[in-house]
């Protein structure tokens, strides 16, 4: 009987604010894989988050998966890959970590790679180029981290914030790549040390789940947000209408362009109809985070188990 698994993956936001390239929360929007071992390549994207043009040599979960097999010296066997996604492609929730965490996933499965939560930790986040958004794809929860020299990652895990997220997702596209071309090279010493403070202060408010001051910090920002918000639309009215509807605090989701509130979870129904009748261009979803990271089911004459 041939293999089959099912990958499931939690997007995420990254930075709340401060918490620059450092702080990320899964949330529950999965990207969503099923894979068997097969005697070519192919990838089906059933989703409408996924474009339908696929080369497989530049298909992401491809080359990653790849790439990870050869660091072990393996050779990835040809693969099916039917691929489902809520995440939105480009838009701050983390698509393309939770993309990579997959593949990692993949090649760990069907290479017989063995691999550690820590090993999964540290290729995702070398791979990406920070730990943010990989390690709370991987851990689920919030994840507080730092990447070394040597690529190695330290992460402080916190779990059961009792709060809900509402995302606002517009309809254009902001790359990473373009979003940190706004961001100046260096900061004055002064500057760097009020914003590094305040990063301080998100950690510290996230790891005490002080939800007043979480939200007091997460609009305290001063890395990326005074550069970045004129490339959001409507930033500046989404952060003024969710203080109005009770949200502890607004900030962009990664880099953009989702913007994100934390809110109480007793106003979330009210709080999303009101966002909804305020901004009819945006997407906007209820979502909580997922506490529990990449999940791997197997599959038997495809029932899942």
């Amino acid at each position: 009987m041939s293999k089959k698994w099912q990958i499931i993956v939690p997007g995420s936001t990254a930075n709340l604010g401060p918490g620059f390239d450092s702080i990320g929360l899964s949330l529950n929007l999965y990207l969503d894989l099923t894979v068997s071992l097969a005697d070519q390549w192919e990838i089906i994207h059933v989703s409408e988050h996924l474009p339908q043009d696929i080369n497989i040599e530049e298909h992401l979960i491809y080359t990653i998966a790849t790439e990870t097999a050869a660091r072990f010296n393996k050779e990835l066997p040809p693969c099916q890959i039917e691929m489902r996604s809520e995440l939105p492609y480009a838009r701050g929730l983390g698509s393309s970590a939770a993309a990579i965490v997959a593949a990692i996933e993949l090649a760990n499965l069907v290479c017989n790679l063995d691999l550690t939560t820590q090993d999964k930790l540290n290729i995702s986040s070398q791979i990406e180029g920070h730990p943010d958004n990989a390690s709370a794809s991987v851990l689920g929860g919030l994840t507080i981290s730092q990447m070394d020299e040597q690529g190695i990652v330290d992460t402080i895990h916190v779990k059961d914030l009792d709060a809900s997220f509402v995302v606002f997702i517009p309809e254009n596209e902001l790359k990473t790549s373009e979003a940190r071309q706004v961001l100046p090279e260096q900061f004055e010493r002064g500057y760097a040390v009020r914003a590094s403070a305040n990063a301080n202060m998100l950690a510290a408010s996230l790891i005490s789940k002080d939800y007043d001051r979480i939200g007091r910090y997460m609009e305290s920002d001063l890395f990326h947000e005074p550069f970045r918000s004129s490339l959001i639309p409507y930033f500046d009215e989404i952060h003024c209408a969710a203080k109005e509807a009770g949200a502890y605090g607004t900030a962009l989701s990664g880099a953009g362009p989702t913007v994100i509130s934390i809110i109480p979870n007793a106003i979330s129904e009210q709080f999303v109809l009101s966002m909804k009748e305020q901004f009819p261009t945006h997407e906007i979803l209820l979502t909580k985070p997922d506490h529990r990271g990449i999940y791997v089911k197997e599959v038997h004459n495809d029932v899942l188990t």
